[in-house]
């Protein structure tokens, strides 16, 4: 029977607090405030899928580490576990994927922007994501069906490549892969 988490108000909520929502439900610990982030619509869905393929395509060929699909609890720290829509590990670092969770920041992160968690994808989250070390992060607009990847340097993200309508996105970290972003927006 699933339970129901009485919260504080004004209370800073930690991963134990988040810990104890029942599996599957809709929220993110941003910031120490329980966020709830609805389902997704349909067309997000697809990008995802044809992202995944791509990518997974690529990774498996080279034997380069894993490729996961959301809902998966990145935790970055006590105030700060996200379900990031695609995440990649590198094969030497795949000792940080536990049984729960992944204790750490992954080395590339996709996020599909929603209506919903556009601003937290673009600011609050990108900004725990360059702090913690990710080293590759992707924002795709499917508005504007656009795609922009950045790589850390130094603990600040740089723009890598971006392509708006047409045109390739390449990965740093997964050396020989290009994106059409045509085929992902067709």
């Amino acid at each position: 029977m699933p339970t129901t988490l009485q919260i504080e108000k004004n209370k800073t909520c930690t991963y134990k607090d988040y810990e104890k929502l029942p599996e599957g439900a809709p929220y993110q610990l941003i910031g120490g405030e329980l966020v709830m982030t609805p389902s997704p619509v349909p067309y997000h869905q697809i990008l995802i899928g044809k992202i995944f393929l791509k990518l997974s395509k690529h990774i498996e060929k080279n034997n380069m580490g894993s490729l996961i699909l959301s809902p998966i609890d990145v935790y970055f720290s006590e105030t700060d576990t996200y379900q990031p829509d695609i995440i990649f590990i590198e094969k030497k670092r795949l000792n940080i994927i536990g049984e729960k969770k992944i204790e750490g920041p992954p080395d590339l992160i996709i996020e599909i922007l929603s209506p919903a968690t556009a601003y937290y994808d673009l600011r609050t989250k990108k900004d725990v994501y360059e702090q913690s070390g990710v080293k590759e992060y992707w924002i795709v607009d499917p508005m504007q069906k656009a795609i922009e990847a950045f790589v850390n340097k130094k603990g600040k993200f740089e723009l890598l490549g971006s392509a708006k309508v047409e045109g390739a996105v390449k990965s740093d970290i997964l050396k020989g892969l290009s994106v059409e972003v045509k085929e992902i927006f067709e």
